[in-house]
């Protein structure tokens, strides 16, 4: 006779559902999506994610690089040898760590196992799309008065123009990256409730 392991579910454990006899075989019956449970968790996991987004967007204006201009004849700017690279370098690290946001953000939420499910996963997406959106706002801000200039600049002074987002589509990386990452987890999890009992 098999002995219950800490991993068998009794009827003391929160969703069990006893097995049903049909036709000579026993089956579970397959567990429901739980949504009013979940919803006040999911908005908090929303919140959450929006105030990583705001974190971020400050580690990004102090890490992208700005890009060195000299002042000309008529207040033009007129950038450095190579410097105009660095528009492209503050895209590619604001994709890149919106990226590796959106796989930490998507591991985390799944290991709130007890929470698995469609409602955190569309929190997970609409929290991480929010948190990307704010970085795209709140990072160039933060970049300007970090790299403002002192005094009225001259002809030929060298300043240091601020970093920029100049693409609209920025956003779209971190909600990707977070709901891939669950999908997959969910993938390869197997269970019909994801493990929700099991927490």
């Amino acid at each position: 006779m098999d002995t219950p392991t800490a991993d068998t579910p009794t009827a003391s454990t929160p969703d069990y559902q006893p097995p049903v006899l049909t036709g000579g075989w026993t089956h579970r019956r397959k567990p429901k999506a739980v949504v009013k449970r979940d919803l006040l968790p999911a908005v908090g996991v929303l919140g959450a994610l929006a105030v990583c987004g705001v974190a971020l967007a400050f580690a990004w204006s102090r890490l992208a690089p700005g890009e060195l201009v000299q002042v000309v004849d008529g207040n033009q700017l007129a950038p450095l040898r190579a410097e105009s690279y660095h528009r492209y370098d503050d895209l590619v690290l604001f994709v890149l760590m919106t990226l590796g946001a959106g796989l930490v953000s998507g591991s985390a939420v799944w290991a709130l196992r007890e929470r698995r499910g469609p409602v955190f996963l569309v929190a997970l997406v609409l929290g991480s799309a929010l948190a990307a959106w704010l970085a795209t706002r709140v990072g160039p801000a933060w970049a300007d008065a970090h790299y403002a200039a002192a005094s009225a600049p001259q002809v030929g002074d060298v300043l240091t123009l601020a970093p920029r987002l100049e693409s609209p589509w920025l956003w779209v990386a971190w909600p990707f990256a977070a709901a891939l990452t669950y999908t997959f987890a969910a993938a390869w999890n197997g269970l019909d409730d994801l493990g929700r009992r099991l927490g």
